[in-house]
């Protein structure tokens, strides 16, 4: 149990400083953090949490990344489920609690009509800049399919460990610099639908798209370190 609490409080740590930043402090005039200041939110949630509690679930948070760490033979297939499981669930009480906080404001309203509605990802109209299905379906894969490599790379028994956690930091910092005009950058469906189900609208129709395409990219990642770039011995 003590890896699926990791896990639940891993995630909860991801949405709530990723989105709350996007939330809360993105669109303050003159003294919002903007896009590159909620890039860095979500890649500290990741370097923060990997080293508080990485060493006991090995520091998912993340489905796509437990299915790509199991492409990459580092993960076991009947974990899956249960720590997917622990990951929703630990997004889904970040939502909530933001959600009651920002409730707290007068003027809070969510338009499910309007790109990045409570940090929903989303293509086409619900898409920042107006990036396609298949735009956005393409930088979901892509991006996913590098973190995971960047994932099992750092971790790599031939790398230094030590450092692990701030490369996947990073790497979630850069991710989210390139993809949030794309697609309010999700590479983990958790993420997704802790904020579709609470924006409800369109999000939730477009909510497979950020299951399907990390998910997918994720194990292409997973299997090209497995067979094209690690050492075997």
């Amino acid at each position: 149990m003590r890896n699926y609490a990791a896990e639940f409080f891993g995630t909860f740590w991801l949405v709530f400083g990723g989105c709350g930043s996007a939330i809360f402090a993105a669109g303050i005039p003159e003294l919002g953090i903007g896009y590159a200041g909620v890039s860095l939110a979500f890649g500290l949630t990741v370097l923060t949490m990997a080293y508080a509690v990485g060493h006991i679930s090995g520091g998912h948070f993340n489905p796509a990344v437990s299915f790509g760490l199991f492409a990459g033979g580092r993960f076991e297939a009947k974990e899956l489920l249960p720590y997917i499981i622990a990951q929703v669930l630990g997004g889904l009480a970040a939502a909530g609690v933001l959600y009651i906080i920002a409730s707290g404001n007068a003027d809070f309203a969510i338009d499910n009509t309007k790109a990045g509605a409570f940090a929903a990802n989303g293509f086409g109209f619900l898409s920042p800049h107006g990036y396609s299905m298949t735009a956005a379906f393409l930088a979901e894969f892509v991006l996913t399919a590098f973190f995971l490599i960047i994932i099992l790379g750092a971790t790599d028994k031939f790398a230094n460990g030590k450092f692990g956690g701030i490369a996947i930091g990073l790497a979630l910092t850069l991710i989210h610099l390139i993809s949030i005009p794309i697609t309010n950058t999700s590479v983990n469906p958790a993420r997704s639908t802790s904020q579709a189900i609470f924006a409800g609208g369109e999000f939730i129709p477009q909510l497979w798209l950020f299951w399907i395409a990390p998910i997918a990219g994720a194990v292409v990642g997973g299997l090209i370190y497995k067979l094209l770039l690690q050492k075997q011995h």
